[in-house]
C-alpha cells in the first residue's frame, strides 16, 4: 500500500487556470482580471463559497450572509467584504443566480468565479482563496447549514490565538457539541460510518480537532496561503488534508462550537463518498511519511 501510495502521488500542486478562470465577469458584464493572494489585502474580510449545482440553496445563504455582513459594515465603516462564489463546473443555473447578487450588490463585494470543469470541493475553494483580497479568509458552504452570524465566534476563536506565529492561525466552526442529537436521527449504518471516519481521522491525520469537516473554517490571509499551497486532496477528504498541514507547520487552530442545521441536497453519497474519504486519508498519512508529498517549513514573504 505505501508502495501504491508513494509511485501514484501527485508532486508538489500547481494553481492551473485555464485562460476563463483568469477574469470574472463584473456587474456591468466587463471581464476583470482575478486578484491574487500574493497581493496585499484590500478587504478586511473575504467569503469563499464552493458551489456546484446550488441553485436552489445558495439563495438562502447568500440572502443571509449578504443581510449580516452589509448590517455589519453599517455599524463599523472600517468593515470591508467581499463574497466570492466559485461555481465549480455546475450543470445548473448556479452562475445565473450568482450574478443576481453581484448586479444587485456591485461586483466589488460579490464576485463570481466560474471554474471551467468540475475540481471538487477542495479544488473549488482553494481557486476562491487564490483569488481573494481579505485579510481574513473564511470558507462558507452554499447550503447556509451554517447560521453565518456565527462568523463572531469563530472570530473570536480565532482572537484568543494570538499572538499569531508568523500572522498565522486558523479558526475552525465545529458541530461536535451536536453528536449525540445528530446520532439519534441516523442509521446505525451512517453512524458506524461516522465513527470510523472520526476514528481514521484521529489515527492517521489530526488528533486535535474534533469535527475536521464543518465547512466554516476562517483562516488569516498567511494561513490560507501556506495550508492551500502545499494542499492536493481536491474532494471531500481536503479538510484533513488542510487542518494536517497546519498541524505540521505548527499553525494554532481553534475549534468554535456553531449552530448548525442539516439541510437537504446533500452531494455526499453516504457509504461511496465515506469509502474515498477513508481511502483518502490513508494515502494523505502515507504520501507525507513517505516524502511523495512535502510540506515546505521555510517562512513566507
Amino acid at each position: 500500500i505505501c508502495m501504491i501510495a508513494y509511485v501514484t502521488a501527485r508532486k508538489m500542486p500547481t494553481l492551473h487556470r485555464h485562460e476563463e478562470e483568469k477574469y470574472f465577469v463584473n456587474a456591468e458584464g466587463r471581464k476583470e482580471s482575478v486578484p491574487s493572494i500574493h497581493d496585499p489585502p484590500a478587504k478586511e474580510l473575504s467569503v469563499v463559497v464552493p458551489s456546484y449545482n446550488e441553485e436552489d440553496r445558495l439563495p438562502l445563504m447568500m440572502d443571509e450572509a449578504l443581510d449580516y455582513l452589509e448590517k455589519r459594515q453599517k455599524r463599523d465603516a472600517s468593515f470591508t467584504y467581499e463574497v466570492i462564489v466559485v461555481n465549480d463546473g455546475s450543470k445548473d443555473q448556479t452562475e445565473k443566480v450568482a450574478m443576481k447578487y453581484c448586479k444587485k450588490y456591485g461586483s466589488d463585494k460579490v464576485r463570481v468565479l466560474s471554474l471551467v470543469k468540475n475540481r471538487g470541493k477542495g479544488g473549488a475553494v482553494r481557486m476562491g482563496v487564490f483569488s481573494s483580497r481579505g485579510r481574513k479568509i473564511l470558507m462558507a458552504d452554499a447550503d447556509g447549514a451554517t447560521k453565518f452570524a456565527d462568523i463572531e465566534k469563530v472570530e473570536e476563536g480565532l482572537k484568543n490565538l494570538q499572538p499569531w506565529p508568523n500572522q498565522m492561525a486558523i479558526s475552525c466552526g465545529s458541530r461536535a457539541h451536536l453528536e449525540k442529537d445528530s446520532i439519534a436521527k441516523r442509521s446505525y449504518f451512517r453512524t458506524l460510518l461516522m465513527y470510523g471516519f472520526h476514528f481514521l481521522v484521529w489515527f492517521l491525520c489530526v488528533k486535535e480537532i474534533r469535527d475536521t469537516q464543518c465547512g466554516f473554517k476562517l483562516f488569516t490571509r498567511e494561513a490560507a496561503l501556506r495550508t492551500f499551497s502545499t494542499l492536493h486532496i481536491e474532494r471531500w477528504a481536503f479538510d484533513v488534508e488542510l487542518l494536517y498541514i497546519a498541524q505540521c507547520l505548527r499553525i494554532p487552530i481553534a475549534e468554535v462550537a456553531v449552530n448548525w442545521t442539516e439541510i437537504e441536497g446533500s452531494k455526499l453519497v453516504p457509504f461511496w463518498s465515506w469509502l474515498q474519504m477513508g481511502r483518502d486519508l490513508l494515502f494523505i498519512r502515507l504520501r507525507y511519511m513517505t516524502g511523495a508529498w512535502q510540506i515546505e517549513t521555510r517562512k513566507c514573504n
